[in-house]
């Protein structure tokens, strides 16, 4: 089938996108290649279509479909997709994706190669000519083409060469694509998926989660768009979560099961009802948890895939929670957060929890007894605030810790109680001995950003302070607002302020952390102290582990956005912020890396990536060992991204970074 007559298909709905693909993944370099085979002719694989009727399958996208027999995408959504994307230069209908990918695409006519718009590069320059502009006129474009070039005496020498190579550019649409095709009598949906995987078998193969959507998208076309509705909803408040995570949700209040394959027969009526069931919960889960705990954004809620269990809980109880059952729940959620019970094997972790659950009465204490028998103590000690940076396990017990106790800024002497000053835009990491002072007197950086060397103030604070020691600034607030410091959890022995005495301040301050933290929790418990004393000394043994890694200073988190906001300009896939490496079966913390693409920045396609801001050998060690490429400069990451994820020449790659 010509290629031509494929885009045509497209237009008329003849031929669509099965809802149980994904989105356009191509990079803007497999764009280029893909027309620089095709200019070349040389093959570019075969297509796989599945002939349906429309009424039986759900398709992608807002575009109607022809009536009769559709032809669904079953291999080559993104080669067709990047052809229409350049010849009729606006995505197609099914579109989900990043339009940069295959927005510009220029030739040059003297070099014989495709390449995307670059303005000092490009521009007034005859010989590089917009592919797009020149397919959507046709061959009337290429008397345009000659006009200009038969202006320039140094180019009207090789007006029939370039013109030839520019009826070879038009030509591409005219490519005949080999094309299978599967009939409707012959598969079933499940057949078909089964038959998808196998043939994107050197890709991305649809998750469980991808497969029981395309179930539900088969009887309720518009499932995947209101869940996306909802996600995006959450966006807005600072809680990013993804449709794997959503559905899981849906999951467990419809089945009471972590495993998707339980959603395969469930009708599409009860798929809505569950998902507005599971979105309400959802709700009151982070409504909860900011209320009382004070997590109230996506970098300090450390405990999401426990939401879907509560959500289970909350479905289930249908009615309001009173105050001892309302704590009680947060501190299983609080303790699912600290000790990473769902960092591995996170279905198992998920079914064994709703099993304790059954029935509700007395479901709390067994989720909690299930909680002491994997963990060991329940209470927290000083040695569990190990790590450093944002990532560290207990960087989110600290920042509860301040908005719902009696933490005050240091520079108003004003409580800094959740709701009181918004999202965390407006409060700002504090190192309490400024970071050099301290690498001046040789102390290393785990030492320098030890989460105990953090608390939370005001910007205008964090300013005001900026880079005196505490020893000079600690007595100055103390005579403004007395008690202000030991509202932050400050050692009152003054010899702790000096630097020469720094670790032993930060011993100082574990302890007082540990002990406001297990005051909190015994709040949350009313006092039913039981869960705390049991089982104390089980992991005794590794309270001292040191945990590397992790996103140390604002400007290093605001340099990591702009890598991922630079990331998502070239139209591809953001990585994950300070993410986390943990032990599959203890939950223990390992390492955290500061930004992170752990399937690779083409999902499926290239190595685990990580960029790591001279971070120390240990986590260069761990992450080396789950197979991550690693960066310690940005620069470095982005040649790595030009030249081999896009394969752009280093002077390209230099001009457009």
């Amino acid at each position: 089938m010509k290629i031509s007559t494929i885009l045509d298909y497209i237009d008329s709905g003849h031929i669509a996108l099965p809802e149980f693909q994904r989105g356009y993944v191509w990079s803007r370099e497999q764009v280029r290649g893909l027309f620089d085979s095709l200019y070349r002719r040389h093959p570019v694989g075969t297509l796989l279509v599945w002939a349906t009727e429309a009424k039986v399958t759900s398709h992608r996208g807002d575009g109607q479909v022809a009536a009769g027999i559709v032809k669904l995408l079953l291999d080559g959504q993104q080669r067709i997709t990047s052809l229409y994307g350049v010849a009729r230069g606006r995505p197609p209908q099914f579109f989900d994706g990043d339009a940069n990918a295959f927005t510009g695409l220029m030739f040059h006519l003297e070099q014989e190669r495709f390449a995307f718009y670059m303005p000092m590069k490009m521009k007034d320059d005859p010989l590089w000519v917009d592919v797009t502009a020149l397919m959507q006129k046709g061959y009337d474009g290429i008397g345009d083409l000659v006009s200009l070039i038969s202006t320039r005496a140094d180019l009207a020498g090789k007006l029939n060469t370039y013109t030839s190579r520019i009826s070879r550019v038009l030509g591409i649409l005219d490519v005949d694509l080999h094309t299978e095709e599967l009939s409707q009598e012959e598969k079933s949906l499940d057949v078909v998926v089964d038959i998808f995987n196998r043939v994107n078998s050197g890709g991305t193969k649809l998750s469980k989660g991808d497969l029981a959507l395309a179930k539900i998208c088969a009887d309720w076309p518009e499932a995947r768009k209101k869940m996306q509705q909802e996600l995006k909803r959450w966006s807005d408040s600072d809680y990013h979560f993804n449709l794997d995570w959503l559905l899981r949700c849906v999951n467990t209040v419809l089945t009471g099961e972590a495993k998707f394959h339980y959603l395969h027969d469930i009708e599409a009526q009860n798929i809505q009802h569950g998902l507005k069931r599971a979105v309400k919960t959802v709700d009151q889960s982070l409504n909860l948890i900011a209320d009382r705990l004070g997590l109230d954004h996506d970098r300090v809620l450390f405990g999401r895939f426990a939401i879907p269990v509560m959500s289970y809980y909350l479905d289930k109880r249908n009615a309001p929670l009173d105050a001892t059952e309302r704590d009680k729940l947060l501190f299983w959620f609080l303790q699912a957060g600290m000790w990473g019970r769902f960092s591995g094997s996170t279905e198992t972790k998920i079914d064994q929890d709703l099993e304790a659950l059954e029935p509700l009465k007395g479901g709390l204490d067994r989720l909690l007894e299930q909680m002491r028998l994997w963990h060991g103590a329940m209470a927290v000690e000083p040695g569990h605030f190990v790590g450093w940076g944002i990532g560290a396990r207990f960087y989110p017990v600290l920042y509860l810790l301040t908005r719902v106790g009696e933490a005050r800024d240091w520079g108003t002497g004003l409580p800094l109680k959740k709701g009181l000053l918004g999202k965390h835009s407006r409060l700002e990491v504090h190192h309490i001995f400024p970071k050099k002072k301290l690498y001046d007197a040789g102390y290393k950086k785990p030492e320098v950003n030890a989460v105990a060397n953090y608390c939370f103030l005001t910007k205008d604070s964090n300013l005001k302070i900026k880079d005196r020691s505490p020893q000079e600034y600690f007595q100055e607030i103390e005579e403004k607002h007395p008690g202000a410091l030991a509202s932050q959890w400050i050692p009152e022995d003054r010899q702790l302020w000096q630097v020469d005495n720094y670790l032993d301040f930060l011993e100082a301050r574990k302890k007082l952390l540990a002990n406001a933290i297990n005051d909190f929790m015994k709040e949350l418990l009313h006092e039913d102290t039981r869960w705390l004393e049991t089982g104390k000394a089980v992991r005794d043994a590794k309270l001292e582990a040191h945990v590397y890694g992790g996103v140390d200073s604002e400007e290093d988190e605001q340099l990591l956005q702009e890598v991922n906001d630079w990331i998502a300009q070239q139209g591809l896939p953001r990585g994950h912020l300070a993410y986390e490496i943990s032990d599959e079966e203890s939950g223990e913390q390992l390492a955290v890396l500061d930004l992170a693409w752990p399937e690779g920045i083409q999902e499926g396609l290239s190595q685990p990536v990580a960029i790591l801001l001279d971070d120390v050998e240990e986590v260069l060690a761990t992450a080396a060992s789950k197979g991550f490429r690693c960066f310690k400069q940005v620069e470095a990451f982005k040649r790595y991204v030009a030249e081999e994820i896009m394969a752009e020449e280093t002077a390209t790659a230099n001009a457009e970074i």
